[in-house]
């Protein structure tokens, strides 16, 4: 007798990177090797004195809490404060996570957004922010403005600042405006801030910072990663910071499910909160690695849009997204197709600027 459980991939859309697949074959047969920049992920060491961090909490033998130590809930209020001057939060303000993706994905669930009611999300989007609707049984609304979003009141709105994949970095009067909006409606606002201390052109500012949020951060999430800044990708570190209601909301669910964040990576996350010196150091490589890169797609045609912030380049030359990744992968170079983020991504391309200097240099060459 078949089952009577039904898939929830079936409900999902394809894994966009399993489409990379040929693009990737091609580019590897490069006579002098891929150079992979498909995908943000980093390339750096991890500083010392976070492995040392990471050794030193390991003879822990118990099991965690989900809430995690006091110690790192202080440690990331002061970051926030330290290095984007967002004041007004204290230790029940902040949750850690199992890596911001997890998170997102499983925010709107754990929220309660009720079934079949509207989740926002921006027109071109990071692609789990829909996945994290579709699993809860919400629908879907592309929406860069809250006048695109009509009457109906929506359950949740995702904001990208510094968005990935585009590098755009949302003005504070825009932002203001959405979290007036977002109140009157009783709209709870996730904002996804991973990139917030990757900003180059333009600066970058939390939802949370007094200026956009006047010191209330009721019904406001704001998501911090420290995968970019810290190359603590494989730790799968990262946390949550709000609203204490709805932080309290999160933490009693995730404690029935075991959502913990291991120990040792606590102790890791304390080590990388407090120090801003290795952090620097890292901004400093990408800048020079986005400077190299930025160059050569200029001189090879290319436009490039937006990107004021972040760790990817959202590059056109006008073509399909689907036709440029072949082009760049004829030449050893891979890319994400903008289409993966969205329908009005699709004659654009994301170049990441997360691979070695050796491999940016590469890439800028086979440009040339």
């Amino acid at each position: 007798m078949a089952h009577r459980l039904q898939p929830v991939s079936a409900t999902l859309p394809d894994f966009p990177w399993d489409s990379l697949a040929d693009a990737k074959a091609q580019a590897s047969a490069h006579p002098g090797g891929i150079v992979d920049l498909s995908v943000g992920t980093p390339v750096d060491p991890v500083d010392p004195i976070i492995r040392q961090a990471l050794a030193d909490s390991s003879e822990f033998p118990g099991y965690p809490a989900t809430v995690g130590t006091r110690e790192l809930r202080d440690a990331a209020v002061a970051a926030l404060a330290r290095r984007f001057g967002i004041d007004g939060l204290d230790e029940s303000s902040i949750l850690p996570v199992i890596g911001t993706k997890e998170a997102i994905a499983g925010l709107p669930a754990q929220l309660g957004v009720p079934a079949g009611d509207l989740v926002v999300i921006p027109e071109v989007a990071y692609p789990t922010y829909e996945v994290g609707a579709l699993l809860a049984g919400a629908r879907v609304l592309r929406a860069d403005s809250t006048v695109a979003v009509g009457p109906e009141r929506p359950a949740l709105l995702f904001l990208n600042s510094p968005s990935n994949p585009t590098g755009k970095v949302l003005p504070a009067d825009h932002l203001r405006k959405v979290v007036a909006w977002a109140r009157e409606r009783g709209v709870v606002v996730v904002s996804d801030e991973c990139y917030l201390g990757l900003a180059w052109d333009t600066p970058a500012v939390s939802i949370l910072d007094p200026a956009i949020c006047g010191g209330d951060h009721t019904g406001l999430i704001a998501v911090h990663s420290l995968s970019k800044v810290s190359n603590l990708a494989s730790y799968r570190a990262g946390f949550l910071a709000g609203d204490t209601a709805l932080i309290a909301e999160l933490l009693a669910v995730r404690k029935h499910a075991g959502m913990i964040v291991p120990y040792p990576v606590q102790g890791a996350m304390i080590a990388a909160l407090n120090d801003d010196v290795h952090v620097n150091e890292q901004r400093e490589r990408y800048r020079l690695r986005r400077d190299t890169l930025k160059a050569a797609l200029g001189a090879a045609g290319f436009t490039v849009d937006h990107s004021e912030a972040g760790l990817y380049l959202w590059a056109t030359r006008g073509d399909d997204a689907r036709a440029t990744v072949d082009w760049l992968a004829e030449r050893g170079i891979l890319v994400a197709p903008g289409d993966f983020y969205g329908p009005q991504g699709a004659r654009h391309i994301r170049m990441a600027f997360t691979a070695t200097d050796e491999r940016v240099a590469a890439a800028a060459a086979r440009l040339a």
